[in-house]
């Protein structure tokens, strides 16, 4: 399930919550809590990150418009949608 797109929720080491897209969800977890530059600008002072959701999407396409209905969410309502996944 490496090449199928995937929309994720990381919990970074200062509580805040961060959400990305990716083909290869544990390189990009890896690129996040790495000294590489791979990692996001926002997670990079934040590490190390915890992956608490994810949910498969059918492309690149739909995974970004779920990324961005995900990121107009209120802090509470991601962390309802992590709860009801059951991840965290």
């Amino acid at each position: 399930m490496a090449d199928a797109w995937q929309v994720y929720i990381v919990r970074c080491a200062d509580d805040s919550l961060y959400t990305g897209i990716a083909r290869d969800l544990e390189r990009r977890i890896a690129e996040h809590n790495a000294d590489n530059g791979l990692g996001a600008s926002y997670t990079r002072s934040r590490r190390p990150v915890t992956l608490v959701y994810q949910e498969a999407a059918a492309d690149r396409s739909a995974a970004s418009k779920r990324e961005y209905r995900i990121k107009q969410l209120s802090r509470a309502e991601k962390l309802a949608l992590i709860d009801r996944s059951g991840a965290a």
